[in-house]
């Protein structure tokens, strides 16, 4: 039965309904929405606000110079760190993360700059944790995954209520005044500007969380070409050498990648008996890049080395939904544009929250039915 089909009365009742579960949704989740698109808004502007010396460096991306500070760090801390961060060009200082959220930042010459013991001693640490896992690792980030969907819920949901009212739009970035009536009326508003922002927001978050959908979502065949893309080669499980020649990876990986930034090393974890370098290419948008360099932990002999560029187009675009979700990508244009998608998400799940438990929003809603037209 199509809509124009309904009576009158049936319309009615279903948008009754729509209107009901967006409130009661909107008012249960609306805090952990808030806190989500807060944290988010923030956290695309990490690099300018996180507090270190340094951060304005040049680069140094040569091989023997990586290779030279990467030495350093194995030899001089007196045990082995999870992973090195290296600077880009928007944050000019490596970062080194040791088990149990120890880490430190060091310049490009190896020198300490400050270290931690816990995440909790940097905001911009544990900011992410609370963004992706809501400081319940991992299980967290399916709960942010379930988050995602019914933001998706309530987008759509608020734009098919919206649309009775459309004659009434009147596009405010605060509300008039802080009754009921006055939130409401400027919620549903500034949703509905905002609802392109939003979805892409959303989306691309449920896409990182559940990657099954994303392979759903860029067509047949994709699921099987990011697994491929993604999976590293199969190599027994093996100790980390006590003599490797660090300086040596490094320069054989700019050797194979001659115009590609270096992101990261990450030593062996899981069962695993590889040492992973990590770089990005000019043409890449995820800010890590996904070019890959895979190095027998015992011998440091390379294993496998794999060209982003030469991925599936699939599994290029599945690489693109980060940097589209992170704003790192496009310019200060969209940087700001997911800016003020997370804001506006912080400030419409805020203003509902209130409205719904502290407003009378839980109360039903008075059942007269509208004349007809």
């Amino acid at each position: 039965m199509s809509v124009a089909a309904l009576t009158h009365d049936d319309r009615y009742r279903v948008m009754r309904f729509i209107v009901l579960c967006h409130r009661w949704v909107g008012g249960i989740a609306g805090l952990l929405l808030a806190v989500l698109g807060l944290s988010g808004a923030l956290l695309v502007h990490k690099d300018l606000w996180t507090v270190v010396s340094h951060k304005g460096d040049a680069v140094v991306q040569s091989g023997q110079d990586v290779g030279r500070l990467v030495a350093q760090v194995m030899t001089e801390t007196g045990k082995h760190p999870q992973m090195i961060a290296f600077a880009s060009p928007s944050f000019g200082v490596d970062r080194v993360a040791y088990a149990g959220g120890a880490g430190a930042y060091l310049d490009q010459t190896g020198q300490l700059l400050t270290s931690w013991s816990s995440d909790w001693a940097r905001p911009e640490l544990w900011l992410v944790t609370l963004h992706r896992y809501l400081f319940m690792r991992p299980a967290g980030e399916t709960v942010v995954g379930i988050a995602g969907f019914i933001g998706l819920a309530l987008v759509i949901l608020g734009c098919i209520a919206w649309w009775r009212t459309r004659q009434t739009f009147e596009f405010r970035l605060w509300p008039k005044r802080m009754s009921r009536p006055a939130i409401i009326r400027q919620h549903r508003d500034l949703g509905v500007v905002m609802t392109p922002v939003l979805l892409l927001s959303f989306i691309t978050g449920v896409l990182m969380v559940f990657r099954p959908l994303g392979g759903l979502a860029l067509g047949p065949g994709a699921a099987q070409a990011i697994d491929h893309s993604l999976r590293p080669p199969h190599f027994q499980s093996v100790k980390i050498g006590h003599d490797l020649d660090w300086q040596a990876m490094m320069e054989t990986a700019r050797e194979k990648f001659p115009q590609a930034e270096f992101r990261s090393l990450a030593l062996p974890r899981k069962g695993s008996g590889l040492i992973t370098i990590r770089m990005r290419q000019p043409s890449e948008w995820l800010p890590n890049g996904r070019t890959m360099l895979w190095f027998a932990a015992d011998t440091g002999q390379l294993v496998e080395a794999r060209d982003a560029t030469l991925m599936p187009v699939q599994a290029r675009a599945f690489n693109d939904i980060f940097p589209l979700h992170t704003g790192k990508v496009g310019g200060i244009i969209y940087k700001l544009l997911m800016t003020l998608s997370g804001l506006t998400l912080a400030l419409l799940g805020f203003l509902a929250t209130w409205t719904f438990w502290f407003a009378g929003g839980f109360k039903p809603a008075s059942k007269k039915k509208p004349q007809k037209a």
